[in-house]
């Protein structure tokens, strides 16, 4: 077994629809990025390749590249889960933690949860999402972002 960390943070901007999870979340702001933004399934997908050794997110989907821009990220999870795949490794768990002030989001956290464990073709009791604040503190604290962190477990796939 292997665990990894992640870790994202996204500004918000004007003009954007904010998606966490791979759901769109009704707000006034969305947070700016080369793909749909995703701080959340981001953060994941790091856990993810970095308890298997193999990079980062930015290695595997460079933010510049044109067949990325506005992607959803939830696409990116299905890539990432098909190179841990190739490589030998099954998600076993993930916890995610949203650090954001506003919108309140935990009338989203289960279609959030349903989202990344079809993604990961995990069952949803192994996927936990989180929402915290930061009591007015920090980027996240004065509206100007939304960060996420989260933890993975996988270990060798059954046979593998």
């Amino acid at each position: 077994m292997r665990v990894g960390v992640g870790y994202d943070v996204h500004g918000l901007v004007t003009g954007r629809g904010l998606i966490l999870g791979g759901v769109r979340i009704p707000y006034s702001l969305g947070l700016a990025g080369h793909s749909d933004a995703d701080v959340l399934i981001h953060a994941i997908i790091d856990a993810l390749l970095g308890a298997a050794a193999l990079k980062d997110i930015g290695a595997h989907f460079p933010p510049g590249d044109p067949q990325y821009a506005g992607i959803s990220s939830l696409e990116l999870l299905r890539r990432t889960k098909d190179v841990l795949d190739g490589e030998g490794w099954q998600t076993e768990n993930v916890d995610a933690t949203i650090v954001a002030e506003h919108p309140k989001l935990m009338p989203f956290i289960d279609d959030m949860r349903e989202h990344i464990s079809e993604a990961l073709g995990v069952e949803k009791g192994r996927i936990s999402v989180k929402a915290t604040t930061t009591e007015g503190l920090g980027f996240a604290g004065r509206g100007e972002g939304i960060a996420a962190h989260a933890v993975a477990l996988i270990e060798r796939a059954r046979g593998g």
